[in-house]
């Protein structure tokens, strides 16, 4: 079963237990979804990669909503995103530790030969299939950029 179908399954069995909460994020996503399959030329359906791709976007948006909330001095907003933050993690796969993202960077520098700064492209290249939607891409990008400069 596919990322996409057990979000469906999940959301009839948030609405059946009224979590309103819960049910709406997934409905949420599940629109994001389907305007991802409806855009561009033609219809079609998403791979479970792609899906992970949207629920990253997703995620990301309501940890920046909660930052800008919180920095606005509406900790009650901040709550509700980081809570919907929350039921979207549970379908994306486990987030790398910093150690293995140094490990999996470390990899990258010396299959590609990088060195500088130069040389962050051609990293990021080799890194982004292997990290997709396990790690932030700025996170990333940063981690990257540090190593290169040593």
């Amino acid at each position: 079963m596919g990322i996409k179908e057990t979000l469906r399954d999940d959301l009839t069995e948030a609405i059946r237990a009224r979590d309103e909460l819960t049910s709406g994020t997934i409905r949420m996503v599940l629109t994001a979804i389907t305007m991802e399959e409806v855009s561009g030329k033609s219809a079609r359906e998403l791979t479970d990669a792609e899906v992970i791709t949207v629920l990253s976007r997703e995620s990301k948006k309501r940890r920046e909503a909660a930052e800008a909330f919180e920095a606005g001095g509406r900790s009650d907003r901040a709550v509700a995103e980081r809570s919907e933050g929350e039921v979207i993690a549970r379908y994306l796969p486990e987030q790398l530790s910093d150690a293995q993202l140094q490990a999996m960077i470390k990899d990258a520098i010396t299959e590609t030969g990088a060195a500088g700064p130069a040389g962050m492209g051609l990293v990021m290249k080799v890194l982004s299939p292997k990290i997709a939607g396990k790690a932030d891409g700025g996170v990333v990008s940063a981690a990257v950029k540090a190593a290169l400069a040593n």
